[in-house]
């Protein structure tokens, strides 16, 4: 039902802007577009002169072959297209995922821990401003900050052009640095409410009979702080991570964007000025089932951590243990 609905929407969702795919190709250069004969030859050609609900079905035709159909502006396959931005938008949404789940996580629990804080009060403070500020203006100011008035990052791009026979560990530290930035930018942009979220969880947590038995029994307060303030925060902090997953994708076509980085993002911004309905169609689905995905597997680990749920018809239910039958009590 998810993946019908999200089918659905995108389809309609670029259909609904202004304008039409053959006229900004007309206004981009192709004088001879404004012939009408042409004009009308290539709305045909694109079946866009059929009804709605007709290039829905030869959407959904091509989608069940496998064919994500052929780009208007840039014409070519969209699935080349795809094949070349998507590894870049993965890399960038997956890194920033990664480094602002661990630091929201383990910063959390150290700011819970000592609430009040010098070190609390600052990670409040810094957390909560860099997830008031919209991802693009971070990635303005860092670069503006590390690129242009201290240049120690790249510019843009996410590799330096026209260098070749480089090893592999040079091609590698050449990624790293033109990832650097736009992967600094959403990391910061999304860590601030996880960092909130864990922090509140630890600590609800201290004043807890288990923690407060732990206690009493001399553990160490490494263990103490990890083992069950932490654990006791993991839970619905994966929730939380399951969902960043959409804000990260979405970050990153704002982010690549600001420093031109070769992802989904500056594909989709393309098709959007171009009014590219195929590009558009399948961009957005295709991150919208990564998405999916993702959300997917962490129910999934989420249900590996926590033996009490377990899934039923798609449903998380609380496995909680059924009450032994009474027995009639004998008089001795």
């Amino acid at each position: 039902m998810t993946v019908a609905v999200v089918v659905v929407g995108l389809f309609a969702l670029p259909r609904a802007m202004p304008g039409d795919p053959i006229d900004s190709l007309a206004r981009s250069g192709g004088g001879e577009i404004t012939d009408p004969r042409i004009h009308a030859q290539l709305q045909a050609y694109y079946g866009l002169n059929r009804p709605l609900v007709a290039q829905f079905f030869h959407h959904l035709a091509n989608l069940s072959r496998g064919d994500l159909g052929f780009s208007i502006s840039q014409r070519q396959p969209v699935g080349h297209l795809i094949a070349a931005r998507l590894p870049w938008t993965l890399l960038l949404a997956g890194t920033a995922l990664v480094f602002s789940t661990l630091f929201s996580f383990f910063a959390g629990i150290a700011a819970g821990w000592r609430r009040g804080s010098r070190r609390d009060q600052a990670l409040i403070a810094v957390t909560s401003a860099t997830a008031a500020v919209p991802v693009y203006a971070l990635a303005t100011v860092l670069l503006i900050t590390l690129a242009i008035v201290w240049p120690v990052f790249p510019l843009s791009g996410a590799r330096t052009p026209f260098v070749q026979g480089g090893t592999p560990f040079t091609t590698a530290v050449d990624v790293a640095r033109h990832l650097a930035l736009p992967a600094t930018a959403l990391t910061l942009s999304l860590a601030g409410a996880n960092f909130l979220l864990v922090r509140s969880s630890v600590v609800s947590g201290l004043g807890q009979d288990y923690l407060v038995l732990a206690r009493a029994k001399g553990l160490p307060e490494r263990l103490l702080k990890h083992r069950h303030a932490g654990r006791n925060a993991l839970l619905p902090y994966l929730t939380v991570v399951g969902i960043q997953v959409g804000f990260a994708l979405g970050g990153a076509i704002f982010v690549e964007s600001v420093f031109a980085y070769p992802g989904m993002g500056s594909l989709i911004l393309e098709a959007v000025r171009a009014r590219d309905y195929p590009v558009l169609d399948a961009s957005l689905l295709v991150l919208a089932m990564v998405a999916l995905t993702a959300n997917l597997a962490v129910d999934l680990l989420y249900q590996r951590l926590d033996p009490r749920v377990e899934s039923w018809e798609g449903v998380a239910v609380s496995r909680r243990p059924r009450p032994a039958p009474m027995t009639p009590s004998v008089d001795r």
